[in-house]
């Protein structure tokens, strides 16, 4: 049976998961590449690290922004539509780095990565949302499935980010960043045009209208939760976003291509732990609550020995520590993110989700501007010192989360 008649068959709501996660994955190729295109082109340009950090200030407060009022927008329009236009948005940005170099100034550039900021928060916060709205419910398993399909979201899109920062260094040293942008725009039109005719118009709207006010978070968990994700992904970019990459090329001499296939490595290896965390995480038994703080203190162990280590004289060392820090991460990451879908409320997710994620845009505000500048000053050891220091914080605030009695082999899906 071809497979266009496969898909046909299927559960309008399985057909549905997967345009919105084919849309995810798409736009998620586009940012990863984009990213890596831009450190590496604008420090070969001669740009310093803390002045490639200020590139993407405005793609974080602005990703903020969005994530303050997008999951009430989402609520109020439809998922759909938010994911429609975070897709336009990033053609837009991409469209504004095609003009000739020399008009490609810093403010031109931060303009750019302000839409682009906007559009990839539009187009995840959506994306997770829309996970809710399409899980099948009525099961006794209805929690494990949830949690599988926030996995295989979360992991799989890691994994599409991953390819992302290697594809950008292997089209910039062999087609050029010019070229490169053109055919990721070129790209993106095509999945914007299918996605505005196969998604759902109403997909995950409200039947009331909420509040703009109702955008603060009034769950406990769902605000305890949002402090802990800030922290944590302030620690993964305060090392990841800038320093590393400029570390490489600077104090190991790596090639553009090098420097992607590392990040690359990383962030899949990353994506796929991520879809495999419900295994994982079905082995421990616990509240939700102590298993947060368990994985966060696990995680904080590991960029405090690596400070440790002779980083400067054997890049093995690091490149090996990092790839075990991404493990253990994805492990806390994947948690994390069931929990938001699981925390959240029903009528309305977008707008518990929204909240949550812009807190994880705020972490990833003040890494990347720590990356930068505590890099240029001090070291990538500092960064790393600060990293450690980030993931005890957001285990200690995890302290507050409700403490259920409900153990992880259960919410996993696998049943004991």
């Amino acid at each position: 049976m071809p497979i266009i008649e496969r898909l046909r068959l299927l559960p309008f709501e399985i057909r549905q998961y997967l345009l919105v996660t084919g849309n995810y994955w798409a736009f998620t190729l586009t940012d990863g590449a984009l990213r890596m295109l831009v450190v590496l082109h604008f420090h070969q340009l001669g740009y310093s690290s803390l002045e490639v950090a200020m590139l993407f200030l405005f793609y974080e407060a602005f990703g903020v922004a969005t994530n303050f009022v997008g999951g009430w927008l989402g609520a109020r329009l439809g998922l759909n539509r938010t994911m429609n236009v975070g897709l336009a948005l990033q053609i837009v940005a991409l469209g504004m780095l095609l003009v000739p170099s020399v008009q490609l100034t810093v403010i031109w550039v931060m303009a750019a990565q302000a839409l682009s900021g906007i559009a990839k928060d539009l187009n995840k916060m959506s994306a997770k949302s829309a996970v809710k709205v399409l899980v099948p419910r009525g099961s006794s398993d209805t929690q494990g499935a949830l949690y599988r399909w926030v996995a295989l979201l979360t992991g799989s899109k890691n994994a599409l980010k991953g390819i992302g920062f290697f594809l950008g260094g292997v089209l910039l040293t062999f087609i050029g960043f010019r070229g490169a942008i053109a055919l990721m725009l070129v790209m993106l039109i095509g999945v914007l045009s299918l996605s505005l005719y196969r998604l759902r118009a109403d997909l995950g709207r409200t039947q009331s209208k909420p509040k703009f006010r109702e955008v603060f978070s009034t769950s406990r968990a769902v605000n305890v939760l949002s402090a802990a994700r800030l922290c944590l992904f302030a620690s993964r970019d305060v090392w990841f976003v800038v320093a590393l990459p400029v570390y490489l090329y600077e104090q190991h001499g790596w090639g553009y291509w090098a420097v992607g296939a590392m990040l690359a490595g990383w962030v899949i290896g990353y994506g796929g732990v991520q879809t495999q965390a419900p295994k994982i995480t079905r082995l421990i038994h616990g509240s939700s609550r102590a298993i947060t703080v368990g994985w966060a203190l696990a995680l904080a162990g590991l960029p405090a020995v690596l400070a440790l280590l002779p980083i400067n004289d054997d890049v093995f060392w690091l490149v090996a520590g990092l790839l075990l820090f991404g493990v253990v991460f994805a492990i806390n990451s994947s948690w994390h993110s069931y929990l938001i879908v699981r925390f959240a409320r029903t009528d309305g997710v977008s707008m518990d989700v929204g909240f949550y994620y812009m807190a994880n845009a705020m972490g990833r505000l003040i890494g990347t501007v720590l990356s930068g500048w505590l890099y240029q000053v001090y070291g990538l050891t500092a960064c790393l010192w600060v990293s450690a220091g980030l993931v005890v914080v957001s285990g200690v605030l995890a302290l507050g989360l409700p403490a259920d009695t409900t153990e992880p082999n259960e919410t996993a899906g696998g049943g004991r």
